[in-house]
């Protein structure tokens, strides 16, 4: 079915600045029914949850209409749908209460692929636990991270394997499901960062073998937030640390303080949005899969304008084999000038493509780029290939 940009673009407040937005894979903009969810929820009658007042069961039904928008998104089980600060903040939260259980011998493996935020906790939850932490290198030449290279890791010791279903500094996309399965073979869990998967795929988190998966709405067009997806039966074996008084119920025992309830109705308009990226009919889940299937086409084709152009202009340095599966996501240098200055340069012509390590300094290291990193340039939805051609065009004009 045919994707239609320039009528999706025009959802897009933000756009109306002139901008061509590259830097979607630090947070996408953001399409006007997400704001008026937001402002609509934050200026209704709302209290804490419950069924005696209006104001109680509205914010009951946000709730609970949210879990299930996720749910149609990634597959899931509304009741294993865990909302939090971020993504961040969650991971740090399960880190700690699965390491309750760790013993001095026990191993975890985690990648240098991965963005911080799914390598330190679980580093610093086994050096509190006594456990040992191994480590998985992916090929900087191609920048691919080969499954062997973490079931090469795996023993009967192994409690944990983390890793990304997609790099947000490459792009670069793991078999996720062959290394689950191995992964469950050692009779250890899986926790998958799929940050930077979700905005550019169709996801099912049972097909890809996640224990916990782990994203942000404010990546997918919605509000700032963070959720972990997981097994309803898998949380119940969970004791976080929580006040007295909170419920013990799965998943709210996770779910630390009152929720912000307007970030959640914000989430619910956001994945209906990318339901109807494209016409259809249905339930929503097979909307989106419609929908996300034409987005990544459309996506690939800008990636691929988008890499041949680089390629062309004689002094950029990608990072990552051409034609490898990845998301719509490029890395690169320029000769002979410093990557901040290329962004400032970019910046100064209206488009949006920073330079740094994005927290992904693992990564940015072992390809050789220190803590400093190179441009990123990230498609979105609202993409168009005359913000390719911009971004293109303000690179030849760079002074060398």
């Amino acid at each position: 079915m045919t994707y239609d940009v320039t009528t999706i673009r025009k959802h897009f407040p933000a756009l109306a600045g002139g901008a061509a937005h590259f830097d979607g894979p630090g947070g996408s903009q953001v399409p006007d029914v997400v704001g008026e969810a937001v402002a609509g929820t934050l200026c209704a009658a709302i209290a804490n949850r419950g069924v005696v007042t209006a104001a109680e069961r509205r914010a009951s039904t946000v709730v609970a209409d949210a879990r299930q928008a996720v749910a149609d998104l990634l597959a899931a089980d509304p009741r294993g749908v865990v909302f939090g600060r971020s993504m961040t903040q969650l991971t740090y939260d399960f880190s700690r209460a699965l390491a309750k259980d760790w013993r001095a011998g026990d191993e975890v493996v985690v990648t240098r692929l991965d963005h911080d935020a799914n390598i330190r906790p679980w580093v610093q939850a086994a050096e509190a636990a006594g456990a040992t932490v191994r480590w998985a290198d992916f090929d900087p030449a191609t920048g691919v991270l080969d499954a062997a290279a973490i079931t090469a890791l795996l023993s009967e010791r192994t409690r944990l394997v983390a890793v990304t279903a997609a790099s947000n500094l490459l792009g670069t996309r793991p078999d996720v499901p062959a290394i689950a399965a191995a992964v469950h073979d050692a009779g250890a869990l899986l926790y998958v960062d799929g940050v930077h998967l979700t905005p550019h795929a169709a996801v099912d988190v049972t097909a890809l073998g996640a224990d916990f998966y782990a994203c942000s709405p404010y990546k997918f067009l919605g509000p700032h937030l963070g959720l972990v997806a997981a097994a309803p039966s898998l949380l119940e074996t969970l004791r976080p640390d929580k006040l007295l008084p909170s419920t013990d119920a799965v998943p709210e025992r996770f779910e630390l303080g009152t929720l912000p309830y307007e970030l959640l109705a914000g989430t619910t308009a956001a994945i209906d949005f990318l339901a109807g990226l494209v016409p259809g009919t249905g339930s929503r889940r097979s909307r989106l899969i419609a929908s996300l299937t034409a987005l990544e086409e459309h996506e690939t084709a800008l990636l691929a304008r988008l890499d041949a152009g680089l390629d062309s202009l004689g002094f950029v340095t990608r990072y990552g084999a051409p034609g490898r599966h990845r998301t719509p996501t490029t890395l690169f240098s320029v000769d002979g000038v410093r990557s901040q200055a290329v962004y400032e340069h970019l910046g100064a012509q209206g488009v949006n493509a920073p330079a740094s390590s994005f927290y992904a300094i693992e990564c940015s290291r072992h390809l050789g780029l220190g803590d400093a990193g190179a441009v990123r340039a990230g498609i979105a939805p609202y993409t168009t290939e005359g913000d390719v051609d911009r971004l293109l065009a303000g690179l030849a004009s760079l002074p060398r």
